[in-house]
């Protein structure tokens, strides 16, 4: 097998592959271009989407040259794929927007990676002036329905309901790596699992009205001119989407997720999570990191490798570092790098009135609610105190919080905690 597929097989990416034999023999032959797309439907991405672009980076390295796409275009209808119900449909200049920022985090997440090279491009710039007809005649006769239906991204959503322009989704996909494969000699398509219908669709496509430029594979059998590469959707070792937390997805955006909070998130995974998850986020060597989860290690400090790691890919080194001191000072005890904390202003003259527990929480955004705050406090689960100091759980739900108890240091006021991994700290204002 060729040593880019081994290395994701190893880091356990690889779920189907249509050609396994076939794609190990083009990419021996030499640089393959490959390309995996993301559609701009929101204004950040969060960690689920990113699986395939830790392959895209491993790629990179290996000297294989990488397309991200960005689907300004299928954005306008909206991939039914892994959906129950329609997407909600956004405005041109929403969706420009968006894949302005996305583009912009995947810029910072794969400058500078390994041998290959890679380049953007925006299906927008031949889907937007289709007509439509012409693809009918040209694209949509290529398809059949009975054979789209067959996949599991129109079974599902056929139980739901699937509106007929969703139903266009397979056929536009199908065209970018036709256009792909014509203009830039695009052999290869990876995505997760979700996108396997997709995938395949496409390079019947190819197949069927590709320029023919096929190529043999090594014992002289004719070979396909293109291929699909898929991986898992990641879940927990509980059986929960990965990448979901309290708040929400972990997104990569920083005004959205804080650094800190997604440090913490990874610095919080379940032990049987560990190492699965050093092999798909951080690019350290497969040994190492079954080295730092072996028996005899101490495996938070294989968690906090993992956390620095992930968050100095996403965010860069200087907030990881940031985020692991003031975990340490969260969960040490200790007041140095206190102000890595999350942090929430609130106003002292609360504190100099008496600011009721269930109601800072609940301001501090540590409880949706005042009535999770509630339950939080009744169960045990709302911790207070100074920094460096440990920490103590609020008595009941009528515990008043008064200005005579916070640091005078108005910058580290309070900090809380909302079970175990929650920090907040609080700033008088």
């Amino acid at each position: 097998m060729n040593k880019a597929l081994e290395n994701l097989t190893e880091r356990g990416f690889v779920s189907q592959c249509t050609s396994m034999e076939g794609l190990s023999a083009v990419m021996d032959a030499g640089p393959v271009t490959f390309y995996v797309g993301c559609d701009p439907t929101g204004r950040s991405l969060h960690i689920g989407h990113m699986v395939p672009f830790f392959a895209f980076r491993h790629l990179l390295q290996a000297g294989h040259r990488g397309i991200a796409l960005v689907g300004g275009g299928t954005a306008r209808i909206g991939d039914p794929s892994g959906k129950t119900e329609m997407r909600k449909m956004l405005s041109y200049e929403e969706l420009d927007a968006n894949a302005a920022s996305i583009k912009a985090q995947l810029e910072r997440f794969l400058m500078g990676t390994g041998s290959g090279s890679f380049f953007f491009a925006n299906n927008k710039d031949w889907l937007a002036s289709l007509n439509y007809i012409d693809f009918l005649r040209d694209i949509g006769s290529h398809f059949s329905v009975n054979r789209m239906l067959s996949f599991e991204a129109y079974k599902k959503r056929l139980e739901t309901g699937l509106s007929f322009i969703e139903f266009n989704y397979q056929l536009l996909q199908s065209y970018d790596y036709l256009q792909l494969y014509r203009l830039h000699n695009c052999r290869l398509q990876i995505g997760g699992d979700d996108q396997w219908g997709n995938i395949v669709a496409g390079m019947e496509l190819i197949r069927r009205i590709g320029d023919g430029s096929d190529g043999s594979s090594p014992a002289g059998e004719a070979i396909s001119p293109a291929f699909g590469l898929t991986f898992p959707l990641v879940t927990t070792a509980d059986g929960k989407k990965m990448g979901k937390t309290e708040k929400g997805a972990l997104f990569l955006d920083p005004a959205i997720t804080s650094p800190y909070d997604f440090f913490q998130y990874w610095r919080n995974v379940q032990d049987a999570d560990l190492l699965r998850f050093l092999l798909l986020f951080t690019f350290l060597p497969a040994n190492e990191c079954r080295a730092l989860c072996a028996p005899e290690k101490n495996l938070n400090a294989a968690k906090e490798r993992l956390a620095y790691e992930v968050t100095a890919l996403i965010h860069g080194v200087d907030e990881a570092e940031r985020a692991l001191s003031g975990a340490r000072a969260a969960f040490g005890g200790g007041a140095d790098g206190i102000f890595a904390m999350p942090a929430k202003e609130l106003e002292r003259a609360r504190f100099e009135a008496g600011y009721n527990v269930v109601d800072l929480f609940a301001d501090a955004g540590l409880a949706a609610t005042k009535s999770e705050a509630r339950r939080l406090v009744e169960q045990g689960g709302a911790f207070m105190g100074l920094p460096g100091m440990e920490l103590n759980a609020a008595p009941n739900i009528k515990h008043t919080i008064y200005a005579s108890v916070l640091n005078k240091d108005a910058n580290a006021a309070l900090v809380l905690r909302a079970g175990k991994k929650r920090y907040c700290r609080i700033v008088t204002v």
